[in-house]
């Protein structure tokens, strides 16, 4: 079937594309419209109209052609004949209008889009910048400072805003359709121009707005390259439209060219891909869920809340006394002031999602509820009597989810005479603002329990990722590796300072130690006194860490951990009492303190999360090491333009990870160390990951 339909309306030559779902720019869209726009030069029509059926304008570029030979005709070619065209060329805009969608219409003569319209420029975030003239005609038609926010931000602007802007013409409501072709109608009858945007004046050329501009990608998108060269471009729309088209194009084969496209274009499949269950019919129905309650208003649980608030749910909170419920509503309240005060909600929005949420401290409040979340202390007899009594208060089919990061969700839902509707849905703090959905899968767990939560994950705006269940599940249980060299790279020679500026100049978005100060150090210790002492690990590992809780040093919460806090703005600063308290265990312990490079400082990190990740796959724990590459780029700060732990090991070469863990293990502590057993399979082939999952 042709995507592209034309025909004549009244003398106006109006140009159809229906490529659902988004109506991407593929080769046969493109063959289409030029070929339609050559005919038409000849015809009777007296102006020519593009407009999309289906839900959207042009959405961007067809992603089934993403890494394969580009094929003629090519966008900018295709783009420059619309803007050449000797006849009047009007694009009218709904849905989402992104990228080479954006780009074509800018290459059109006029604009029209329905007032819920979005128009962007999102290249940014695959590490590409628009390559169709976006860095050229943009700055024309809205001038520097407005084109540098539109493409570094890669977040799509509002038609009224574009309007005001100056890349959109008219805006209207209703029937697009009609609307646009009575403003080509228009636009005829007073003989408009051929407005051409190429050939245009830049306005304003401030060298200081560019110079400001890499002063914040240098801090906001540190170590990213595709920002860097989209400044360049926008500044080369200061030159003739050819020559600046030119250097475009230069830029943009570069960020092809780039690793880091290759790595954030990995994460944008993986995110896709994560939301499939291998094993789970597509065409399953999921359970409807209008109220839902959360147990626990603490910091975790008021997040929760907030997240199904602004989804549009109803919630009820509940705890277990007036008093604590006070103060966590009050932290509700605060977290919605504060999310007005950051631009992210106006002041009706946040009171309509603040009065969604209700407060309770009666079990039997819930009996109503379609979803139930437990969000208590990470105390797994706690977590089990809360399910015990939801067991006798909920009605039959709500679905009980657990919120914890760790605990074994087979053994909750074995407290229930439900165990099929029980699963874990873990967030990551702060809740509401974090993207990341750890979906726990129990044993017992049903299937469309699973698609339901699933789905549910994406209606309030979160990237769900599926688990296994083990302790730590996916994420944190890659973690505790991580933790474990840290703190032996600590107590083996290393500083607090220098580990950490190790690993944020690699790209994470904090260090280990810092984040364990955010964390509390308390955290851990009270999970290690719960443990036999042969089940927690590397005595080494802890003993520094174990003595400052002793201390009553538990990091920002107390303004002292492995660092000092200032009171008011929590600006850390080195403490000399850490590293006389590290040396002397040391010491105690028998380790002669080296210097340690920051080179392997890294390795060490990285490679642990790396080998961990191997276990959990050939356990089955996560589906795929794309789904792994989620969870950390999303919930843990692992630089995106990496492409996340599993993706990395692949672009390094399993053979020298291999051959790096085989060192750590004779040079270093062997039961450490011991390589995974996918690892070496796949190194014994000569093979990766990524073969591996296909």
């Amino acid at each position: 079937m042709n995507p592209v339909s034309y025909e004549i309306v009244a003398q106006i030559g109006v140009i159809s594309v229906n490529n659902p779902p988004v109506n991407a720019l593929s080769q046969a869209v493109r063959s289409g419209i030029q070929s339609t726009v050559r005919a038409a030069q000849t015809d009777s029509s007296k102006a020519i109209l593009i407009i999309c059926e289906g839900n959207t304008f042009f959405a961007g570029a067809d992603i089934s052609e993403f890494g394969k030979p580009p094929q003629v005709p090519y966008l900018p070619d295709l783009i420059n004949e619309i803007e050449a065209s000797g006849k009047l060329v009007i694009a009218a805009m709904h849905g989402m209008a992104l990228g080479g969608g954006l780009e074509l219409a800018l290459g059109c003569h006029y604009r029209i889009a329905l007032d819920s319209a979005r128009v962007g420029l999102p290249e940014v975030k695959l590490g590409l910048l628009p390559g169709a003239g976006g860095t050229q005609r943009v700055p024309r038609l809205i001038g520097i400072p407005t084109t540098l926010q539109l493409i570094l931000g890669g977040t799509p602007m509002p038609a009224v805003a574009a309007a005001e802007a100056g890349l959109i013409d008219s805006i209207v409501s209703g029937d697009l359709r009609e609307a646009a072709l009575e403003f080509v109608r228009t636009l005829v009858a007073r003989h408009a121009p051929l407005r051409r945007s190429s050939e245009l004046e830049v306005a304003d050329i401030d060298p200081q707005v560019f110079a400001d501009a890499r002063a914040e990608m240098s801090r906001s998108a540190r170590g990213q390259t595709a920002p860097l060269r989209i400044i360049e471009s926008v500044r080369a729309s200061s030159l003739p439209f050819a020559a600046g088209q030119q250097r475009e194009r230069e830029l943009f084969v570069e960020c092809m060219r780039d690793p880091q496209s290759a790595a954030l274009r990995h994460l944008f499949f993986a995110e896709r891909e994560a939301a499939r269950i291998k094993d789970l019919p597509r065409s399953i129905e999921t359970r409807r869920i209008n109220q839902v309650a959360i147990i626990g208003a603490g910091t975790m649980g008021g997040g929760i809340a907030m997240c199904f608030a602004n989804a549009g749910f109803d919630v009820t909170l509940l705890e277990v006394s007036a008093g604590t419920l006070a103060r966590g509503l009050a932290i509700v309240e605060k977290n919605y002031a504060g999310s007005v005060q950051r631009g992210k909600l106006d002041e009706q929005e946040a009171l309509a999602c603040r009065a969604r949420i209700q407060g309770t401290t009666d079990y039997a409040a819930l009996a109503d509820a379609d979803l139930v979340i437990e969000a208590v202390f990470e105390d797994p007899q706690l977590k089990k009597e809360v399910f015990a009594k939801l067991d006798t208060v909920c009605k039959s089919g709500a679905i009980l989810a657990t919120n914890t990061s760790y605990q074994d969700v087979d053994a909750i839902a074995a407290t229930t005479r439900r165990a099929a509707d029980v699963i874990g849905m873990h967030f990551f703090s702060p809740a509401h603002i974090m993207k990341l959905l750890e979906v726990v899968r129990g044993k017992k767990t049903a299937d469309d329990v699973l698609a339901t939560v699933m789905a549910l994950g994406k209606r309030i705006g979160k990237v769900p990722v599926m688990s296994g269940v083990c302790y730590g599940f996916i994420g944190n249980r890659m973690l505790q590796g991580y933790f474990r060299e840290a703190q032996l790279c600590l107590i083996e020679g290393s500083t607090p300072q220098a580990i950490d500026t190790a690993l944020y100049d690699w790209g994470m978005a904090m260090g280990p130690i810092s984040v364990a100060d955010l964390a509390g150090l308390d955290v851990g210790y009270k999970a290690r006194q719960a443990l036999a002492e042969s089940q927690r690990g590397d005595p080494r590992s802890y003993r520094v860490p174990d003595v400052l809780v002793e201390m009553g040093r538990l990091g920002q919460k107390s303004g002292a951990g492995f660092y000092r806090y200032d009171a008011v703005t929590r600006a850390r600063s080195d403490d000399a009492e850490v590293m006389q308290i590290v040396e002397r265990e040391a010491h105690a312990m028998g380790i002669r303190r080296r210097p340690i490079a920051a080179d392997e400082i890294v390795e060490r990190l990285i490679f642990a999360l790396i080998n961990e990740g191997m276990n959990i796959l050939d356990e089955g724990i996560a589906q795929r090491p794309g789904d792994i590459d989620v969870v950390y780029t999303y919930g843990y700060g692992f630089p995106s333009w990496r492409g996340g732990p599993m993706y990395y090991a692949d672009t390094v070469g399993l053979n020298y990870v291999i051959e790096r863990i085989e060192e750590f293990r004779k040079r270093l502590h062997a039961n450490n160390w011991q390589p995974a057993a996918l690892l070496k399979s796949l190194v014994a082939k000569n093979s990766s990951l990524a073969r591996w999952a296909e």
